[in-house]
């Protein structure tokens, strides 16, 4: 097997042993084990905590000790028995302290799959420009695979779905060992500081009024991210509640529909050229916030008979709403830092949006929608939603505002798919 075919088959695992749970598992917590909103706002707060330091402490593990694939492929059993043990839990405290130990095992393995591919490439005299997307896409592809045979097999609520990531990710983490080796650079100076060890030199950025903003709103877009991957699922689930809903495709194969969102992330890439060129960075970002605002109003309005155009486009925008801030900031972070701070203010980026983002929204979600839109286990999930798209819109307004960056089309010359 070729070198590329050998990265497709890690990318695609890579991704599939996240999409089997991570979009159905609000449909385990809410509607099997019947657990409270707010602690399943910690659940998906603890891949932002894991995402503050694991991909950091691993990075330098890899760059001074061991070979990043074998760092890999222990990182992905160990992630896999975790999965193993999860269904055993009891309570929702435990099962939130569990799947921290499980996310702090993965969520590093993402920058490693990154590492893994490029060193492999090079090696193989590939041109990362050119070979690396079509890899890299293929990890949708599996997280959009994985949704489907939780949701085909019946499993979407149910504990089997971290048994199927789990015997994936043993699988991955056994074929980890037979890429190709990457062995340490040790590009990392003996005598570093501890700030320039764990990457901190790029805080000082915040002195940078502009940037400051920047990371600021990052922050709170992470954490919009995290409000569709939580509830998207389960809102469409619930619509079984309803009689005259409950027997819809939208309620049977709810994950699929979801899956739409991943298929439109693909898509939209295609289209992030033209509209950076055409409008520039910050209007490219302000449109990404707007469309966070349709992705929520429509789900709002939507339901599985004749609003399901508003709950299939909301999906379709989703690919928008995500992508075109997620490339878009980091070209920002490219063509606004010096060459020595780059990589450790990407990282940056990074942290705040899937980090303290992650962990904000997560958290801050999972309180009000207990508080404030639960009466007598029922969700009222029009009000959620439409709460969720007045927070997407008091950020666009403000960044628009706030946000002051001229549109130089030098910026974005050289941006390459």
């Amino acid at each position: 097997m070729g070198i590329k075919n050998r990265l497709i088959v890690m990318s695609f695992l890579q991704f599939f042993v996240w999409g089997a749970w991570l979009i159905t598992i609000a449909n385990f917590w809410f509607g099997t084990k019947q657990w409270d909103g707010t602690q399943f706002g910690l659940v998906f707060s603890t891949m932002g905590i894991a995402s503050l330091f694991m991909p950091t402490l691993t990075g330098i593990i890899a760059d001074r000790w061991i070979n990043a694939e074998k760092l890999y492929g222990v990182l992905h059993i160990l992630y896999a028995l975790v999965l193993f043990y999860l269904p055993q839990i009891t309570t929702p405290d435990n099962f939130i302290y569990v799947m921290l130990l499980a996310m702090c095992f993965y969520m590093p393995t993402i920058a490693l799959s990154n590492s893994i591919s490029f060193t492999a490439l090079k090696l193989n005299n590939k041109d990362i420009i050119k070979d690396y997307p079509p890899i890299r896409v293929w990890g949708t592809v599996g997280f959009i695979v994985a949704m489907w045979v939780t949701n085909l097999t019946g499993n979407k609520a149910t504990a089997y779905q971290f048994y199927i990531a789990g015997i994936a990710a043993l699988g991955l983490g056994l074929y980890a060992f037979t890429l190709p080796k990457c062995k340490p650079q040790k590009l990392t100076k003996e005598n570093a500081s501890f700030m320039e060890l764990m990457g901190l030199e790029s805080f000082k950025l915040f002195a940078n009024y502009k940037m400051a903003l920047f990371f600021i709103f990052s922050m709170f877009l992470g954490a919009a991210l995290q409000l569709t991957n939580a509830y998207g699922d389960v809102f469409l689930d619930e619509f079984k509640n309803i009689p005259q809903y409950a027997d819809s495709f939208v309620v049977k194969y709810s994950t699929i529909i979801m899956s739409i969102s991943q298929i439109s992330e693909t898509l939209f890439i295609l289209a992030i050229p033209f509209f950076l060129k055409r409008f520039g960075i910050k209007q490219v970002m302000l449109i990404s916030m707007f469309a966070w605002v349709l992705r929520f109003g429509l789900f709002a309005f939507g339901n599985p008979t004749d609003g399901l155009w508003m709950i299939i486009l909301s999906c379709i925008v989703y690919g928008m709403a995500f992508d075109f801030f997620n490339i878009s900031g980091s070209l920002f972070v490219e063509t606004n830092t010096d060459a020595k701070n780059r990589s450790s203010a990407q990282g940056l980026f990074m942290m705040m949006t899937n980090g303290v983002g992650a962990v904000l929204g997560s958290f801050t979600s999972g309180w009000a929608i207990d508080k404030f839109f639960t009466h007598d286990s029922v969700r009222d999930w029009h009000s959620i939603w439409l709460s969720f798209a007045g927070y997407a819109l008091v950020i666009a307004i403000a960044f628009a505002l706030l946000f002051k960056h001229e549109h130089n089309p030098k910026e974005v010359e050289n941006v390459s798919h």
